[in-house]
């Protein structure tokens, strides 16, 4: 049975959260008004997958793409949006010094790495991982 779980505040705070002023999203409306401050105007589909909201947005080509936001931050996830994403050997870095060992399995969709590896008791993992600051926002046990 997979268990799902959302870090909080406190490994944002560690990591840095951005330039712009984030907070929890606890709701559409919220993950709306992150997305809009992101830039996004066209928004659409809004729902929590696998401990992460995601939307569609229209993007500039006029195509329709899914992006992600943390929902303990409001930090919008979008491999789109120019910032430079870490690389594999950056993200296995930044995991490690989180914890984690035995990283393996490693997956970049979009803004997010999907890593398989142990956490600090030696148990079997899938983490979701920020591409763009090396945060862990998602923890899967296996």
């Amino acid at each position: 049975m997979n268990k799902t779980l959302s870090l909080a505040f406190a490994v944002a705070a560690a990591f840095g959260a951005g330039s712009l002023a984030l907070a929890q999203v606890q709701d559409a409306a919220g993950v709306r008004a992150a997305l809009q401050q992101a830039g996004h105007a066209e928004i659409r589909d809004i729902e929590q997958d696998d401990g992460l909201w995601e939307a569609e947005v229209r993007g500039a080509d006029g195509r329709w793409y899914d992006i992600h936001v943390d929902p303990a931050t409001g930090q919008v996830l979008d491999a789109r949006g120019g910032a430079a994403l870490m690389t594999a050997d950056q993200v296995r870095a930044a995991v490690e010094a989180q914890g984690y060992a035995q990283v393996r399995d490693m997956d970049l969709d979009d803004a997010i790495w999907e890593v398989d590896a142990n956490d600090g008791d030696g148990r079997q993992v899938e983490l979701k991982v920020s591409a763009l600051d090396g945060r862990v926002l998602v923890i899967e046990f296996d």
